[in-house]
């Protein structure tokens, strides 16, 4: 009888033994990256000309890590959530990414190579991770015993007109990462400490805020430069992999008045003026940086125009 009783006693406290697993997000990584792609891809029917975007700060905003924090190296976790945003965006196929973080290494090299240009862009993304913390968790019992790991991290992000500074909309993201580890009579997997985690729960932070900041990022507008008029013909910046067609209806503005709001303190543009239709006929270039398009005049004129005061944006309803 005492032996049957302490059978079932073992048998009450003991834990399975089962490898090291990772619980992240709701959805693996590879999936939600998977989905926003989806959702940053054009489909057939819509027309999806490409956004320039840059990210400049993201900073670490939490205690961890800052005793880690060298003058060579600056902020470790803020610099790889940013790396992981910029992937993301790139991944996406739907912008063109510019670099800023590391924006002098990038002049002084154009300064070795003979010089170049710092392209503007649209949008900056600014951000910081404001919350991440580990925790460890141990359960044991007679004979057998389970560690779980757990670290949470939460990033802030807002996107600013680089030409007022002004913020126009902001997004949070949230994520997660575990593992869990147990041993019966002394067998079964270790939880040492796993450094993966804090790189899981970021990345799974930063996929959570993607969708709505690519649904903000193409809320904004698409607009390019004319490059050269001749006769009824015109050569204008973007090509095939901004997202512009053989084709292509686009519409040539003339931009409204500036005049300073003495109640905001900007500098408010009076509505512009649409002035000619163009279609696109040719494309050249080798690269998202060098491409352009030839156009035709379709309708309007462009006499008594000067081609350095206009813009191109995308027609409305086409």
């Amino acid at each position: 009888m005492t032996a049957i009783m302490m059978v079932a006693a073992l048998g009450a406290c003991a834990t399975p033994d089962y490898p090291k697993t990772a619980a992240e997000a709701p959805a693996a990584p590879a999936v939600q990256r998977q989905a926003q792609q989806q959702q940053a891809a054009p489909t057939e029917s819509a027309k999806v000309l490409k956004r320039k975007i840059a990210i400049g700060r993201f900073s670490n905003e939490t205690r961890y890590g800052r005793t880690f924090v060298r003058s060579d190296n600056g902020d470790p976790l803020g610099k790889q959530t940013s790396d992981m945003l910029a992937a993301r965006l790139v991944e996406s196929g739907s912008f063109l990414v510019f670099e800023r973080p590391d924006l002098d290494k990038l002049v002084k090299e154009q300064a070795l190579s003979g010089g170049g240009d710092i392209v503007g862009v649209d949008t900056l993304i600014l951000g910081s991770l404001t919350e991440f913390g580990r925790s460890t968790v141990t359960r044991g019992g007679l004979l057998s015993s389970t560690k779980q790991q757990k670290v949470d991290a939460k990033v802030e992000i807002r996107l600013a007109d680089p030409k007022t500074g002004h913020v126009f909309f902001s997004a949070s993201g949230r994520g997660s990462s575990s593992s869990e580890a147990g041993e019966v009579f002394g067998f079964g997997s270790q939880a040492d400490y796993d450094a993966s985690l804090n790189d899981k729960a970021i990345g799974a932070a930063v996929s959570d805020v993607m969708n709505a900041l690519v649904v903000k990022l193409k809320e904004r507008p698409w607009r390019t430069d004319i490059l050269k008029v001749e006769g009824s013909r015109l050569f204008i910046s973007g090509g095939a992999r901004q997202g512009l067609k053989i084709g292509d209806l686009l519409t040539v503005m003339r931009p409204g008045e500036k005049i300073k709001s003495g109640q905001s303190g900007f500098n408010i543009s009076l509505p512009s003026a649409e002035i000619a239709t163009i279609r696109v006929i040719a494309q050249f270039g080798e690269s998202e940086t060098d491409e352009g398009s030839v156009a035709e005049l379709v309708s309007g004129s462009l006499a008594g125009q000067s081609a350095a005061s206009l813009f191109i944006s995308e027609r409305k309803g086409g």
